[in-house]
């Protein structure tokens, strides 16, 4: 390896730009000591299974406002090989809160064979944004697919919205509901890799919305759907459970996770809306190596975290920080929330606005790439499917550092500055090293070859 190539995403102001230089490693006769960031690409970790986005009905709604010319460009900047390059997505089973509204693919409580089973609405926004995005990457997405409530009939409360119990007697026809679900994606086209048992289950939302105490998913997971699914030759739909904030996942991962469940669970998967809590992600590393990590949703909440609370710049430095950590503590893959929205952070049917990394101005058909977008790029450009975590150690505590080693034995280093003025950095890697400038506020990525 002789060879390094940087790009750096400068972050202040009001602007975005890109640096690109190339340097070359030499002996490390000096033996520098100070300034120093390590590689260490004999030291192994976790295997990096990809980025992606959620296409919810949301984001196919906005897309499909805009000029077939910006749909097609938008998709190829996300999912095509020389733009994120993408390989994962997200689907929500029925509606959920960026949805226009609620919907679910059956209405008829007294029918247990539904009858009535449909998937028009799907077939409106979401699986036309799916099909897309698997045109654009030039193969199919692997998709995760979650539910945010059951058929409102299979409630206690009898409503989508508003939290509520699955009905014991009810979790059996809802494992068959789910195989039904899977089964018409797949005579789409459309075949789910993954699945959540329930998206935020302890959330009661104005929205679609579901709770479960462990004990609950476990039982259900346990005894009718990791069945149904391999009754119904679905067995190959990898099942996670948790998917809801990062705090809770290792009590969440010891309450299910035992000697009766463990064979049926193939990861767990979680949310950043209450903060780092990096350090849960490594207990569950730790204690359940066997268990893949995955970030299957988080955005920029406008009512929290809008232009009042830092703007653009922060977001982008918020997403890197919380990709950097969740990395460094045992992450296998990482989904963002909408991979698109409209210019009022919607449609959403109960104005739960939020951002995302690209807007469609739908009524000047203009797309802005914010710079969350850039900052995704640095790790989903240059850490790819299969690329393994590599020990790394920075000097500062300015410089938040993430390293991988790709398929094909590239390095990739991804640093995030978040000092005020530029920074040097002396790389080491396998007794070479390299100087290197970080520009203020910025983030970069390093290719070593």
């Amino acid at each position: 390896m002789k060879q390094i190539t940087m790009e750096s995403t400068i972050l202040k102001g009001i602007e975005v730009t890109g640096k690109h230089y190339e340097t070359g490693l030499i002996p490390d006769v000096k033996n520098f000591e100070m300034e120093v960031v390590n590689l260490y690409p004999q030291k192994t970790y976790q295997t990096i299974e990809g980025f992606g986005a959620a296409l919810t009905e949301s984001a196919g709604h906005a897309l499909s406002r805009m000029s077939p010319e910006n749909f097609d460009r938008v998709m190829q900047a996300c999912y095509g090989p020389d733009g994120l390059g993408y390989t994962l997505g997200r689907v929500h089973m029925d509606s959920c809160d960026f949805s226009l509204g609620n919907y679910c693919a059956v209405s008829r409580p007294d029918d247990p064979d539904f009858g009535d089973f449909s998937l028009e609405r799907d077939a409106r926004y979401v699986q036309p944004l799916v099909k897309k995005a698997f045109a654009a990457a030039g193969k199919p997405v692997s998709l995760l697919l979650s539910p945010w409530s059951p058929p409102a009939f299979m409630k206690e409360t009898g409503v989508r919205n508003g939290g509520g119990h699955l009905k014991p007697e009810c979790y059996a026809a809802y494992a068959s509901y789910i195989v039904r679900y899977l089964k018409e994606y797949e005579k789409a086209g459309i075949p789910i890799r993954f699945m959540t048992v329930q998206n935020e289950p302890l959330a009661v939302q104005t929205w679609d919305s579901c709770e479960y105490s462990p004990e609950e998913e476990k039982s259900f997971l346990r005894d009718h759907l990791y069945p149904a699914l391999q009754a119904n030759g679905l067995g190959h739909v990898g099942i996670y459970i948790w998917d809801h904030n990062k705090e809770r996942v290792y009590e969440r991962v010891r309450a299910i996770v035992d000697g009766t469940t463990e064979s049926m669970i193939e990861g767990a998967a979680y949310h950043w809306y209450t903060g780092d809590h990096f350090e849960t992600l490594s207990m569950v590393r730790e204690d359940y190596p066997g268990l893949k990590l995955m970030h299957s949703e988080g955005c920029v909440e406008l009512a929290r975290f809008g232009e009042n609370a830092g703007g653009d710049m922060l977001h982008a430095k918020k997403y890197a920080h919380d990709i950097i950590g969740d990395l460094n503590h045992g992450m296998n893959s990482w989904i963002d929330w909408n991979l698109v929205l409209d210019e009022l952070g919607g449609p959403n049917h109960v104005e739960n606005y939020c951002g995302a990394p690209v807007i469609c101005h739908t009524d000047t058909d203009t797309v802005e790439y914010k710079p969350m977008f850039h900052a995704i790029g640095h790790f989903s450009r240059f850490i790819r499917p299969g690329a393994v975590r590599i020990g790394c150690s920075s000097y500062s505590a300015e410089i938040e550092a993430t390293a991988a080693r790709n398929p094909d034995g590239s390095l990739a280093l991804v640093m995030l500055h978040t000092g005020k003025e530029r920074k040097p950095v002396q790389l080491r890697v396998e007794g070479k090293t390299a100087r290197l400038m970080l520009p203020a506020e910025s983030i970069s990525t390093a290719v070593i070859r």
